[in-house]
């Protein structure tokens, strides 16, 4: 079993930026690729972001390509998303996932954290 903790939510306004942090124990030998993910009021849960732990190689979302950066840091089992010039849209509950394959689809992402909320207010 894995276990994933998010933290660093919160509120901030238009334009300004934003760290998420995950912190992943238990069977962490099981991970291939970690994710973020967002869901907003009403919409589907999306891909915001991935990364494989091995290689490093990075998967973005078109609407935060450029904005958003994820970054993984093995030694200490943590994957991060920096958020840059944030917009109204990007306000959702963003959930950390991790997967024991090289996917990006969260139907196969078998551990999910309990989620952050991020509100960026106009």
């Amino acid at each position: 079993q894995v276990q994933l903790v998010e933290s660093g939510g919160g509120l901030v306004q238009a334009g300004e930026s934003l760290r998420l942090s995950c912190a992943a124990s238990g069977s962490i030998f099981s991970i291939y690729t970690m994710a973020w993910y967002r869901q907003a009021p009403g919409k589907q849960r999306e891909l915001v972001a991935g990364i494989t732990r091995r290689t490093g190689a990075a998967n973005y979302a078109d609407s935060v390509q450029g904005r958003f950066t994820i970054s993984r840091d093995n030694a200490e089992n943590t994957v991060d998303l920096q958020m840059h010039t944030l917009k109204p849209a990007d306000t959702a509950v963003y959930y950390c996932a991790a997967s024991p394959k090289h996917t990006w689809l969260p139907e196969e992402y078998n551990w999910w954290g309990q989620g952050t909320q991020v509100t960026v207010s106009s």
